[in-house]
């Protein structure tokens, strides 16, 4: 715990060999935890990786208040279950679009006209979202861009790139619920 404290210190000094030391002796066994979370070891890479790099490009205001060990598993842990729901809300999604007909395709003139009523206000949402907020948006949803790439894009942290996600998501859940309840 100890030594821990005194490689956290020389870290937030910017003491590279320190961090270097830091990641040689927690990656792969952190990677094995998330694989197994996970199930995929190039994922589970990806997200140490990340984590390693935010706790780099943060490290003077890093509050860790218990060990760094318990720090990085509990923050691999947290990214490995985000990763799964979100992989689950996309299988789910993916699974709808499969099982039901196109909706552009569709024969019946109701139903188009509701699709294309629907994208219109969703559009007309994202439309009124602050430019940044839904510039990370679209880039994360419509070009498929991981969070760090956008967040490099833009001269970002990944903090605040999934801040203005989190807040563009609760923004659409919310007009949406509007748009149905209107209905």
């Amino acid at each position: 715990m100890l030594d821990e404290l005194l490689i956290l210190k020389k870290i937030k000094g910017g003491d590279i060999k320190a961090f270097e030391e830091l990641f040689r002796r927690y990656y792969f066994p952190l990677c094995c935890y998330a694989a197994g979370i996970t199930g995929q070891m190039e994922v589970a890479e990806e997200i140490v990786e990340e984590l390693f790099y935010v706790l780099w490009k943060e490290r003077e205001c890093l509050q860790i208040f218990q060990s760094v060990k318990s720090y990085l598993y509990r923050a691999t842990r947290n990214q490995s279950l985000q990763y799964c729901e979100h992989e689950e809300v996309r299988n789910r999604y993916r699974e709808t679009v499969l099982t039901t007909s196109n909706p552009e395709q569709s024969t019946d003139p109701h139903q188009q006209m509701e699709y294309e009523e629907l994208e219109r206000f969703i559009n007309g949402t994202l439309e009124k979202l602050p430019v940044r907020r839904r510039r990370i948006f679209e880039m994360h949803r419509l070009e498929g861009r991981k969070y760090v790439e956008i967040a490099t894009q833009l001269s970002l942290s990944v903090k605040t790139v999934e801040a203005e996600m989190t807040k563009a998501l609760r923004t659409l859940r919310e007009e949406v619920e509007i748009y149905i309840h209107m209905k």
